[in-house]
C-alpha cells in the first residue's frame, strides 16, 4: 500500500504533517539531523519532499506555496552584492577605514558605522563575507587585537539590517509577505538602530584603552588573508552602487513592486563585458533560497492542517495572546535563538497576523534581527565572522562572543522594547 493511501485518515494526515514539521524544525535548532550529514538546507528541503512525495501537497501546489516575491527579491540583492563583490568594493572600503589616523576607539566607531550602513542596503551575511578577512588583516598590521572589531563587525552589521526591508533575509520576508511601505518601516526603524549602535560602540570602545598591542605579525599569514580579495575595480563598483541606489529610490518615492524591480536591477548588472554571468551566479547563496522555499512548502502543509489555528485559539483561550505586542516581543526572541530568526520569523508571522494593528511587522524585524547578536548561532553574519576569524588563525569562541553579544543584545532589545511602548 502507498503512503498517501496509508494517510487517507485525517487523523494520520495531520499527524503526518505535524511530524514533517516538528523533525524539520528540530533539524533548524541542531543545525542537522542526528547522523545525517544535514545541515539546516538540507532538512527543509527533504521535508518539502515529504510532504510533495506523501501527496500532502501536489508539486503545483507547493510551488504556490512558496512565496516567489520573497525569492526573487533576495536573489536579486544576491546579485547585486556579487557584482559588489567582484568589484573590489568591500575592500576597498575597509582598508580606507583602516588607514585613518584615528586611535583604536575612534576606528571601532567608523566600522561600526560604516558596517551598519552597508549591511542596511548590500545584506548583513555579504557584509561581513567579505569585510572580515580585511579587517583582520588590516588590525593585525595595525598591531590591534582583531577580535573586538570583528564582533564590532557582527554585531554593527545585525543591528544596521534591521534599519531597512531589505538589509537581511527575515526582513525582505516580513516586508514582502506583510506588504510594508518602506520608508514607513525604515523611519520606525532607525531610532533603535542609531541608539543600539551607539550602545555598541560605547561597550566595544570602553574596555579599549586598557587594550596593550598584538605581536608583530607573520607577512605570510598577512597575505594570506586577503588572497583571494578582488582588486578594486572603479567601473564595476559604480555600476553595483548606482544600481543599489536607484533601486533605493524606487522603494521609497513609487509604488513599482519591490521584487519586480530588483530584478531588474540584477539584469543590468548581468550584461557586463567584465564579469562572466557564471561567476556572479557562483556567489549566489543557493542553499539559503532553498532553504527558504523548503520551509514555506513545510508551513503551508501544517496550516492547511487546520492546527496552527487550533493552537491559536488554544493560546488565546489560556490568555496568550499572540498579536499582543509584549507577547510577540517575547516570542519572537526565545524562537529566534531557538532555531534561528528566518524560521522564527515564517512561524510566527501568520500566527501573529491574526491581530490588528501595525505593529506585527515592525516587531517582527526589530526584534528577530536584534535577537541575532545573543549568540554565535543566533544568526548567519556571526557564523561567517567566526569562521573567517578561524581561518586566520583567530579564535572566536562562544564564550568570547557571549562577552559582547550578551550585553549589546539586552540593550538593544531593551531599546527596542521601549521604542514599541512608546509608539
Amino acid at each position: 500500500m502507498s503512503l498517501p493511501a496509508l494517510l487517507s485518515s485525517e487523523g494520520l494526515h495531520d499527524a503526518y504533517v505535524l511530524t514533517v514539521f516538528a523533525i524539520v524544525y528540530l533539524g533548524m535548532i541542531l543545525g542537522g539531523l542526528p547522523r545525517l550529514h544535514l545541515d539546516r538546507t538540507g532538512v527543509a528541503l527533504l521535508g518539502a519532499i515529504a510532504i510533495v512525495g506523501a501527496e500532502v501537497m501536489t508539486p503545483e501546489a507547493a510551488a504556490r506555496a512558496i512565496h516567489l516575491p520573497t525569492i526573487l527579491l533576495l536573489f536579486s540583492f544576491m546579485v547585486i552584492s556579487a557584482q559588489m563583490r567582484l568589484g573590489g568594493f568591500y575592500g576597498a572600503v575597509t582598508r580606507r577605514i583602516a588607514a585613518l589616523p584615528v586611535g583604536p576607539a575612534a576606528l571601532m566607531g567608523v566600522v561600526i558605522a560604516v558596517s551598519a550602513v552597508l549591511s542596511a542596503v548590500f545584506s548583513n551575511d555579504i557584509v561581513c563575507l567579505a569585510v572580515a578577512p580585511v579587517l583582520a588583516e588590516a588590525c593585525l598590521r595595525r598591531r590591534l587585537d582583531p577580535v573586538p572589531f570583528l564582533l564590532g563587525l557582527a554585531c554593527a552589521s545585525n543591528i544596521g539590517s534591521a534599519a531597512t526591508l531589505i538589509g537581511n533575509p527575515q526582513n525582505m520576508l516580513i516586508g514582502e509577505v506583510l506588504k510594508m511601505p518602506f520608508a514607513g518601516y525604515a523611519l520606525e526603524a532607525i531610532g533603535p538602530v542609531v541608539a543600539g549602535l551607539l550602545a555598541l560602540w560605547a561597550l566595544l570602545a570602553g574596555p579599549m584603552r586598557r587594550t596593550p598591542p598584538v605581536a608583530e605579525p607573520d607577512p605570510a599569514q598577512l597575505a594570506a588573508l586577503t588572497a583571494e580579495v578582488p582588486p578594486f575595480d572603479r567601473w564595476q563598483t559604480a555600476k553595483g552602487l548606482g544600481v543599489a541606489l536607484a533601486l533605493v529610490g524606487v522603494f521609497l518615492f513609487t509604488d513599482w513592486p519591490r521584487d519586480v524591480a530588483a530584478l531588474a536591477g540584477a539584469g543590468v548588472l548581468l550584461l557586463s563585458q567584465r564579469f562572466h554571468s557564471s561567476k556572479v551566479m557562483g556567489l549566489i547563496d543557493w542553499e539559503l533560497l532553498i532553504l527558504f522555499m523548503g520551509l514555506f512548502v513545510v508551513n503551508h502543509a501544517l496550516e492547511l492542517t487546520g492546527l496552527t489555528r487550533q493552537a491559536v485559539a488554544w493560546l488565546g483561550a489560556q490568555g496568550v495572546d499572540l498579536a499582543d505586542p509584549a507577547t510577540l516581543f517575547v516570542a519572537t526572541l526565545g524562537l529566534s535563538n531557538l532555531v534561528s530568526n528566518v524560521p522564527a520569523v515564517m512561524v510566527l508571522m501568520p500566527l501573529a497576523n491574526t491581530g490588528s494593528g501595525d505593529h506585527v511587522g515592525v516587531t517582527l524585524a526589530l526584534v528577530s534581527t536584534m535577537a541575532g547578536n545573543l549568540l554565535i548561532v543566533g544568526s548567519i553574519a556571526n557564523l561567517i565572522v567566526v569562521d573567517a576569524a578561524a581561518r586566520c588563525g583567530i579564535t572566536i569562541d562562544w564564550r568570547r562572543h557571549a562577552r559582547t553579544g550578551v550585553p549589546v543584545t539586552l540593550v538593544t532589545l531593551a531599546v527596542v522594547a521601549g521604542w514599541l511602548a512608546l509608539r
